[in-house]
């Protein structure tokens, strides 16, 4: 996927799905089966648990949306960017498998004050 801001958009659409039947659907169409996801605080493999994992997150902390942060920056298979959550921020770095699925995704917190 040469489109990287795309990808993002669709990447912080699912984290804001709260339908889980249809998150679930946009997980299955944008991640690799064995997707991969750690962060300082989770490390998932697999899309269910992905599921589960951005349920929790949604259900920790309600109302709030994931947006961009600013800049995307990609190249080849791997793309990096920036996103906010209410007060919080952090990037990710996520990397695409052959189908242009996401693989795998690093994620990083910068600022997570306001958050209980």
């Amino acid at each position: 996927m040469s489109d990287f801001a795309t990808m993002v958009d669709r990447y912080l659409a699912v984290w804001n799905e709260s339908d889980p039947a249809a998150r679930r659907a946009a997980i299955d169409d944008l991640f690799a089966e064995d997707v991969r996801y750690v962060d300082p605080l989770a490390a998932v493999s697999g899309r269910a648990a992905l599921t589960e994992l951005i349920g929790a997150v949604q259900q920790q902390f309600p109302g709030l949306k994931f947006t961009t942060g600013g800049l995307v920056d990609g190249h080849h298979d791997q793309v990096r960017f920036t996103w906010n959550l209410g007060p919080a921020a952090g990037f990710d770095v996520a990397e695409l498998d052959a189908d242009g699925r996401i693989r795998t995704v690093l994620g990083f917190l910068d600022r997570t004050e306001g958050l209980s």
